[in-house]
């Protein structure tokens, strides 16, 4: 029976931009009602301020996702067009190319071009790729499908503090979404680790150190203006 390995590398694209966003919405929606509410707000201009942020917050990474993931999209493919017309100009210097990079991993040379013969003629372009240019199906862009999952991500993190709003008495109002929302990154971090294969409690530790750095400056900067916003 054939030996079938499950690895969560292939989550890197959409964890990365999901674990982002809702980092991103926890932190900066927490940080903008404790600020406002720190500089003696009233509770309606809380709220609003709480909305707006959300909003623009998800918009914002929605479209600097997709800008910044499409760049990288753009280099993939002027990399893999330049590369499929240096194999067109020159294929012998390409498998030389090739040839070096499995010597310098471990392989013996008549080997190593023996494989890269086998390889390329299968397929070249896709070869060179994945071991010349590190492009690979996992690793590669896609503009879309970060855009909407940073943006969908960041509105349900900025969602949790928010609602936060309706449930606590306005008294211990920055209390209480402080010590949520430091829960929250808490069992963000968790989580995001866990789907990751990665260690729980540094994943944790990780996002609600600065997540706290965040609160904290910004009900400083609140408490100083003393004035709403």
């Amino acid at each position: 029976m054939q030996h079938k390995e499950y690895h969560r590398i292939e989550r890197i694209g959409w964890l990365r931009a999901a674990v982002l966003g809702a980092n991103d919405g926890i932190i900066s929606t927490a940080s903008l009602l404790i600020g406002v509410a720190a500089a003696h707000t009233s509770y309606n201009g809380i709220l609003i301020a709480g909305f707006a942020g959300l909003i623009a917050g998800a918009m914002s990474m929605a479209a600097g996702e997709y800008i910044s993931v499409s760049s990288q999209a753009d280099t993939e493919k002027s990399a893999l067009k330049r590369e499929k017309k240096e194999l067109e100009a020159n294929l012998a210097n390409e498998m030389e190319e090739l040839t070096s990079i499995y010597v310098k991993r471990g392989l013996e040379p008549a080997l190593a071009k023996e494989v890269v013969t086998q390889m390329m003629a299968k397929d070249a372009l896709g070869t060179h790729a994945r071991d010349e240019l590190g492009i690979t199906e996992i690793s590669s862009a896609r503009p879309l499908q970060a855009a909407l999952f940073s943006a969908c991500s960041f509105t349900l993190g900025s969602l949790l503090p928010l609602l936060i709003i309706f449930l606590a008495p306005r008294e211990h109002l920055i209390l209480i979404i402080s010590v949520m929302a430091v829960l929250f990154l808490a069992l963000l971090g968790a989580v995001a680790a866990r789907v990751g294969g990665a260690s729980v409690l540094s994943g944790a530790l990780r996002v609600v150190v600065w997540g706290t750095l965040a609160m904290i400056v910004s009900a400083g900067i609140g408490s100083l203006l003393g004035i709403a916003v």
